[in-house]
């Protein structure tokens, strides 16, 4: 088709081409009232009246389509005897864009791309629609890189027309299921076309290639090559999955495709040990705190609210702008609750085990959370919709840390390699490994600028180039387990705690050279953090103690109990001069730096 872009259809000025397709062109459309963006798909065929009519009573039907991972239909039309379609615009793309024919995908990835489009499938399926063109081309990405699918019902509309007949159709018929060559069509052909997908994504090629008359032929009759082929590391478990997905007659591939990507789901956990279970029932409110905390008094106040006995939580962490807290532990569900309310303003159920560790990203917009189910998630904290699965580790992941510009996360596990994985946040997949400990990392904290790392084990700490993974040099300050480690603003000092209940204050750019040691604490400390203006650390330890202490000389320091077993996290306000627990047991504490402190 000639290019539209600078004309008008509908209510929408074309303002660029987006993609080009067998039948149809995809612009990016303003509003010429409303200057909103959509993307208008305008089909490449001019229809019959009895065509017409036809496609706007599928257009009709996909309007009304509403879910989380369908492309919303906001209008539609016919000009000069040429549909369009206006769709909510989905600025990140295709998978096809993303991950490019011969790319191969984590499993873990591969997951969870098809839990999130079976459950379209299904939606679609109960409200008896087929999609009948389910490829990486219409899987799309929108703005926080969660699944869309796309173009409902259009392969009805393009099939009808006579002039389609002789049109090359290969990206299609490579994911066509045998029944739906023969023009009938199935629920279990959009199931046949996602096991398609995931055979691919998971190997780097399509299970059949050849022209559209060879490529029919394979999919009536030819069964796909083991996918050990080219992945010898799949068990026969998780292929057995896939292949039955892919059965050429549909009475023998899974009862619905919510059953094949459950049971994809569950194999892939399987076999590393790990059992899947139904989501927990929410606890009740757990944080509370008084109305007049908002901004946080300077005095020491507190309140509390007892957990549930069944309600144990493993860890808490604090908002970026320390308006809302996460929590989490034995039950699986994280709640997200306001910091001065207590709230409730999220659950997040995904895990399937207890979780173990939460981070914020520093710009707020994602979690990380790692589990004893292996598995490190990446969800949105306004709508607890999981962005990505890191899936690579061997063991329990023991620390986890972001990159200060919020794209990449560090983390590490008790598995038998004692690697730092860095990996995409977007995406799940793996960047850089770190093999330069020789005992499991327990400790993780990047350099304010971004390029270095520090990473603690087994009496030592790394340092070194997160881009690279050369290391620049260790310190062997602590004679036992580092436990944390937490950079100061200006990234010229680190202070690190550990097993030997001390926290020690050395520069990372001296060949480690140590400014003080601090010996306050009874027994080994989990927590510690440096004030804004980097005058102030406050540590806190098993012992049950927040202290806050002078950072040049480890003097000066003010003692505060916590009304809670040792699980908490702290933080600082902007000031730099009051500091913030929450604790175990749901309470929140306000402490300020003694004014008479220098």
């Amino acid at each position: 088709m000639p290019d539209r872009s600078g004309q008008q259809i509908g209510h929408y000025r074309l303002t660029r081409l987006l993609g080009h397709g067998g039948f149809a062109d995809v612009y990016l459309g303003e509003h010429i009232y409303l200057g909103t963006r959509a993307a208008i798909k305008i089909l490449d065929t001019q229809l019959s009246h009895d065509e017409i009519e036809h496609f706007r009573h599928e257009a009709r039907i996909i309007a009304q389509l509403e879910h989380p991972h369908i492309v919303r239909v906001l209008d539609f039309g016919v000009e000069d005897d040429v549909p369009f379609l206006v769709m909510s615009y989905a600025p990140h793309g295709s998978l096809r864009q993303h991950y490019p024919r011969g790319t191969k995908l984590p499993p873990g990835l591969v997951v969870s791309f098809v839990k999130q489009i079976a459950s379209a499938l299904h939606f679609a399926h109960s409200a008896k629609l087929i999609h009948r063109d389910i490829k990486p081309e219409n899987i799309l990405l929108d703005r926080n890189d969660e699944i869309l699918l796309s173009d409902f019902g259009l392969a009805v509309v393009t099939q009808s027309s006579s002039r389609n007949q002789l049109r090359d159709v290969s990206g299609t018929i490579a994911y066509m299921a045998p029944e739906q060559a023969r023009g009938k069509p199935l629920p279990a052909s959009d199931q046949y076309a996602l096991a398609i997908m995931a055979y691919e994504w998971l190997s780097s090629k399509r299970p059949f290639n050849g022209t559209y008359e060879e490529l029919v032929v394979q999919h009536a009759f030819t069964r796909p090559a083991s996918l050990t082929e080219c992945l010898p590391t799949i068990t026969p478990a998780l292929e057995a999955v896939i292949m039955r997905a892919l059965e050429k007659e549909p009475h023998l591939r899974y009862s619905s495709v919510l059953d094949f990507a459950r049971t994809l789901e569950e194999t892939y956990l399987s076999e590393q040990g790990i059992t899947m279970l139904p989501s927990p029932v929410a606890s009740k409110p757990a944080i509370s705190v008084a109305p007049n905390t908002s901004p946080l008094p300077a005095e020491h106040t507190h309140t509390t609210a007892e957990q549930s006995n069944g309600d144990v939580i493993y860890t808490v962490a604090w908002s970026p702008d320390k308006r809302r807290i996460a929590y989490g532990g034995r039950e699986r569900v994280i709640q997200v609750r306001g910091a001065t309310t207590g709230d409730s303003t999220l659950l997040y159920k995904e895990h399937t085990s207890s979780v173990t560790s939460i981070v914020w990203s520093p710009d707020g917009r994602w979690i990380a959370s790692a589990s004893l189910d292996r598995t490190i998630h990446i969800w949105n904290t306004t709508t607890g919709q999981c962005k990505a699965i890191y899936s690579g580790h061997p063991g329990m992941v023991l620390a986890l840390a972001w990159s200060p510009d919020s794209q990449y996360l560090a983390s590490a596990s008790n598995g038998p390699d004692n690697h730092v994985h860095i990996w995409d946040a977007s995406t799940g997949q793996l960047k850089l490994l770190y093999p330069g400990h020789s005992h499991w990392v327990r400790a993780l904290a990047w350099s304010p600028n971004g390029k270095a790392m520090a990473s603690g084990a087994w009496h030592d700490i790394h340092i070194w180039d997160c881009q690279q993974g050369k290391k620049y040099f260790s310190y062997r300050g602590h004679p036992s387990w580092v436990r944390a480690i937490h950079w100061s603003t200006h990234g010229t000092r680190i202070a690190s705690a550990g097993e030997d209940n001390t926290v020690q204050v050395w520069e990372p750019l001296n060949k480690g050279h140590q400014i003080c040691q601090y010996r306050g604490h009874s027994s080994w400390i989990g927590s510690i953090l440096w004030s804004p203006d980097s005058a102030w650390i406050a540590s806190a330890s098993k012992d049950q103690q927040v202290h806050i202490w002078d950072a040049n000389s480890a003097c000066n320091a003010s003692i505060h109990h916590v009304r809670s077993t040792p699980t908490y996290a702290i933080t600082w306000l902007s000031d730099s001069t009051h500091m913030v627990s929450v604790n175990g047991n749901g309470s929140v504490q306000v402490w300020q730096v003694k004014n008479d402190q220098p």
